[in-house]
């Protein structure tokens, strides 16, 4: 299976997404959930840039830039500072790593991503986007939650076992990720380092009044268990695993260092969930009279930093046609400048697939400014 089948084939789930507003099936089970089907030792990654990224000053259309120009006239980049991709698309001055990457064929941008009838909410465009429900309903799963109970019903009870030993999913944090949120549970191991993996001393309850709590009680005692066999192997892989880049200081670098870490350790996990905040730029998102820099330049250059060093990473560890990794954000911006220097809640935006052994690099057709 080759894995940029995952922006050329059909569906066995659909996200509500758009591409230059063409609605696309882009999740199959002979594409995307072949990487996590447990069969093979393939891995997706999820960098999640949470409030909303502005999509227009990652990727910008270079045949279009007079309109930009004339629309967010505090925001564009000097064209000179545009990083080609293409003859008409380019990538913010800061994005070297991923400008790198694409030039390598290691990143496909997809543009004009997004669902119908967006309300521009981050609660509700969030929850579209890891449930994959339509604008208009109210989900409780997330879309990869639901595949893995396919996968694995009656999830969690009888697992770990001795077939799947792992946690089906990590997310580098306090808080699992609701993309792998199931009907009963979620399938996510959350962690934030090394250190912060316990053992938990397992709970003995007393030999009275079992019929009053005995199957709460009972829960606990298996929740436990269960986090305890899984911290011993998610320990056990970081012992045995090894990271052998250099990592710019951020937190969204060290979390793909601790993903480098784990999958080179042997662990099994298919799903791997990283994310970082701060896309919400509604005032200054740029410095006055310097639009290269600022606050939404440091993000970008942040992901594309911390993306390719865990690139070079995996390809230095043997490991990168392992690896899948794939951006998402729950709005874009809107095209036209507001007055604090920022951008207002928007629709679509890019997105972008990073994969070691892509062959092509991949662009859906820039969409028209006015179109947006």
């Amino acid at each position: 299976m080759k894995r940029r089948q995952f922006i050329q084939t059909g569906s066995l789930v659909t996200l509500p997404i758009l591409l230059s507003g063409m609605e696309v099936t882009a999740i199959s089970r002979s594409s995307l959930f072949n990487l996590v089907n447990g069969d093979d030792d393939k891995v997706l990654v999820l960098i999640q840039l949470n409030g909303g990224n502005d999509g227009l000053n990652m990727v910008i259309p270079r045949d279009q830039y007079s309109g930009l120009t004339q629309v967010r006239p505090t925001l564009v980049l000097p064209e000179n500072q545009v990083l080609q991709l293409t003859d008409k698309t380019g990538l913010h001055a800061k994005m070297t790593g991923m400008q790198q990457l694409f030039q390598e064929g290691k990143l496909a941008v997809l543009q004009s991503v997004g669902y119908p009838d967006q309300n521009r909410s981050h609660f509700r465009s969030t929850d579209i986007w890891t449930t994959a429900s339509d604008s208009d309903e109210f989900l409780t799963t997330g879309w990869l939650g639901r595949y893995l109970d396919l996968k694995y019903p009656g999830y969690p009870v009888g697992y770990p076992n001795d077939e799947h030993p792992d946690p089906f999913a990590v997310t580098l944090g306090t808080v699992v990720s609701e993309t792998c949120q199931g009907p009963s549970t979620n399938y996510s191991f959350a962690l934030v380092n090394e250190a912060s993996v316990r053992i938990i001393e397992e709970t003995v309850g007393p030999t009275g009044f079992v019929a009053c709590y005995g199957e709460e009680l009972s829960y606990i005692k298996t929740a436990i268990e269960q986090s305890n066999a899984y911290a011993s192997r998610v320990l056990r892989s970081f012992a045995l695993g090894n990271t052998m880049a250099t990592y710019p200081d951020s937190n969204l670098a060290r979390q793909l260092q601790t993903v480098a870490n784990l999958i080179s350790g042997g662990l099994k996990t298919k799903i791997y969930v990283v994310s970082i905040g701060g896309f919400d730029t509604h005032a200054n998102q740029v410095m006055i009279d310097d639009t290269i820099n600022g606050g939404h330049a440091d993000l970008l250059q942040t992901v594309s930093d911390a993306v390719n060093a865990f690139m070079k990473d995996l390809e230095t560890l043997g490991i990168s046609e392992r690896v899948m990794g794939m951006t998402f954000s729950e709005f874009g911006r809107q095209i036209r400048a507001n007055n604090s220097y920022g951008t207002d809640h928007g629709t679509a935006a890019p997105l972008m697939v990073l994969d070691l052994v892509l062959t092509v690099k991949y662009l859906v057709k820039t969409p028209s400014l006015t179109n947006l």
